[in-house]
């Protein structure tokens, strides 16, 4: 568990708060609640009020939308320490997706953002800082449409895997390894593919020899030859 006076030292680890005064992360600290959920909980969901600011400490979290038929389309997989539910401090006043818990415990700091808009007013870099974080965002949304559009499911599979090994991995030599929590199917729902797709792809990878996997590791080879 995260004590409130370890508030400060998590928000020290975002660069996003260094634009603040130890005043100002005093107001942020009691603008802030920590709550710890299990797996497969909901953050917030579709259509529930915007009203807070999220920072994720422990876990990971998928961020998505459900189709009208009920299939998951994953947006984001989110890891410590990231911020999310932005768009509550410019005006959406309801969530247009969902966050989940995908870890038998994940922790994440509630800021309310009515207050937190208070000190954006008071501080116009934080506000540049909400709209780069917010423009970056948008940027790698834009990729993936482009993604979706101009590449094939094999070529969505493989950048989704490296992309994965560049954020998370730990490099042993060639070969690059790392860890995660996603099934087959939700790795389909990050790349707008299907599930049978993605265990064909994975199986091609590994009788090419360019990877090895089980349940929650992919081993790459070497990257500069998955492709």
């Amino acid at each position: 568990m995260v004590a409130k006076a370890s508030f400060l030292e998590i928000f020290k680890q975002l660069s996003f708060f260094d634009v603040l005064s130890d005043s100002e992360l005093q107001k942020l600290q009691s603008l802030s609640t920590l709550e710890t959920l299990d797996r497969y909980r909901y953050i917030f969901k579709h259509n529930d009020a915007a009203e807070n600011l999220y920072i994720l400490v422990e876990g990971i979290v998928k961020t998505g939308r459900h189709s009208s038929d009920e299939r998951e389309v994953i947006k984001n997989i989110l890891h410590p320490i990231s911020i999310f539910g932005e768009l509550s401090l410019v005006g959406q006043e309801t969530h247009m997706e969902f966050a989940m818990t995908m870890n038998q415990r994940t922790s994440f700091i509630k800021i309310d953002a009515r207050g937190f808009k208070e000190l954006m007013c008071k501080n116009s870099e934080l506000s540049l800082n909400m709209l780069n974080l917010i423009g970056g965002r948008l940027q790698r949304t834009e990729r993936k449409l482009e993604s979706l559009i101009f590449k094939d499911a094999r070529t969505r599979i493989i950048d989704f895997i490296k992309d994965m090994a560049r954020q998370r991995g730990r490099r042993v030599g060639y070969e690059m390894l790392f860890k995660h929590c996603l099934t087959q199917q939700e790795i389909a729902n990050i790349t707008g593919t299907s599930r049978q797709t993605v265990t064909s792809v994975l199986n091609e990878l590994r009788k090419e020899n360019l990877i090895t996997f089980n349940r929650r590791t992919i081993l790459i080879r070497d990257m500069s030859k998955l492709a």
